[in-house]
């Protein structure tokens, strides 16, 4: 368990306001504390996971906790830090991402002592003259100011009056709760903000604010499911190892610091380490088995660090490919979907124009291709995933 210094110091980058938290905490006082989660994606990433982290945290030091599902806010959908409109979502597709969030969340949070709750609850029963009331609070200057806005305008790209809205959804949740604190990534700033200013409006209490660090995907960009960058918390053992290998050298110790429990004495000697000009590869390694050990176990961390090194550096594959018994000529997506080794029909389009998709060794030059299949063929995506068909 982290002491109150680090409770509010590691993963953490902004806390508005940040006087009069320290005390609180240190009183004693047990303080009721969300984060919110839309089901935008059906997995939950490293990324979401850092929030999520600072949530436990604050579980373990005996706050009252709570994991909002946004229900009703996916269905508006968050642009903060997007350049364009979300495509709306339908109830069912909500329905379907969020059945399993419990189920990951869980690996990270204790749910016997943390709420559960849903924002449709409330946010379903508003009516218009709430909606107004809830407007008059804020103005359209407030609005447009955010960075986001600014750059979509620049570039002649349309602004939804809806996206308005969310700010003030997402603020109302902080009233119905009444919360004492509200976590969430540094690209939540705004929305938790409208938070603090709603329920100071309608309850007369302050909220605290706390932002987490955003993270940086496998491949160096901001981790995205729209980038295929992530580190989802429920990937497999191999690939999940796999993918912290391949990131870049210079986010080993970002990634110590917000995605592992290592202490901070012992990261700051790894970092002490690659200064003094150690091989990278060795702290990746030893990262990337802390990040494994953390969501399966140290058993399989073994094993996809012993597979890895059977794969790169003996340039071999791995003992257990997945074995699939499909026949006849396939579409190479078709194939790739069969074969489990794509997330979507796009992803695997990405991925072809990647050159990442190879067939017995050789690269599948474009989508369309069709593939007759035969016994013992390898079917290759990337440097981790592969399928022999039966």
């Amino acid at each position: 368990m982290l002491d109150e210094k680090e409770l509010l110091t590691r993963a953490v980058e902004r806390i508005v306001p940040e006087k009069g938290l320290q005390e609180k905490i240190s009183s004693g006082k047990k303080l009721k504390v969300y984060l919110g989660f839309d089901p935008t994606s059906s997995k939950i990433s490293l990324g979401n996971a850092v929030p999520l982290r600072k949530l436990r945290d604050f579980q373990n030091a005996g706050h009252e906790v709570i994991f909002l599902v946004g229900s009703f806010t996916a269905l508006i959908g968050d642009t903060s830090d997007k350049d364009a409109m979300r495509k709306p979502m339908t109830l069912e597709e909500i329905e379907s991402n969020f059945h399993t969030y419990k189920q990951q969340a869980s690996k990270i949070l204790d749910f016997k002592k943390a709420k559960i709750m849903y924002n449709g609850d409330w946010l379903s029963n508003l009516n218009f003259q709430n909606i107004v009331e809830l407007a008059q609070k804020f103005t359209v200057q407030q609005m447009i100011e955010r960075d986001m806005y600014q750059k979509r305008m620049e570039a002649g790209k349309p602004i939804g009056l809806h996206e308005f809205l969310y700010p003030l959804m997402q603020g109302y949740d902080s009233v119905h709760m009444e919360v004492d604190l509200e976590i969430g990534g540094n690209d939540q700033l705004f929305n938790m903000l409208a938070g603090r200013t709603l329920l100071r409006a309608y309850k007369d209490k302050e909220k605290h604010v706390l932002c987490t660090p955003l993270i940086e995907g496998s491949d160096g960009r901001k981790m995205s499911k729209s980038y295929g960058n992530t580190i989802d918390i429920m990937d497999e053992p191999s690939d999940m190892f796999g993918k912290v290998m391949s990131m870049s050298d210079d986010l080993i110790i970002k990634y110590f610091l917000l995605c592992t429990d290592a202490p901070l004495k012992e990261i700051d000697e790894i970092d002490k380490s690659l200064k003094a000009g150690d091989n990278p590869r060795d702290a990746k390694a030893k990262l990337a088995h802390a990040i494994v050990t953390l969501y399966h176990d140290k058993k399989l961390a073994s094993k996809a660090e012993e597979e890895f090194a059977t794969v790169f550096k003996k340039g071999g594959m791995p003992d257990d490919i997945p074995e699939f018994t499909i026949s006849g000529d396939r579409n190479i997506i078709d194939l790739l979907e069969l074969c489990k080794l794509v997330e979507s029909r796009s992803d695997a389009k990405r991925l072809i124009k990647e050159g990442a998709v190879k067939i017995n060794g050789d690269k599948v030059p474009e989508a369309d291709v069709s593939v007759h299949l035969e016994k013992d063929m390898i079917v290759q995506v990337g440097k981790r995933k592969f399928a022999k068909i039966v």
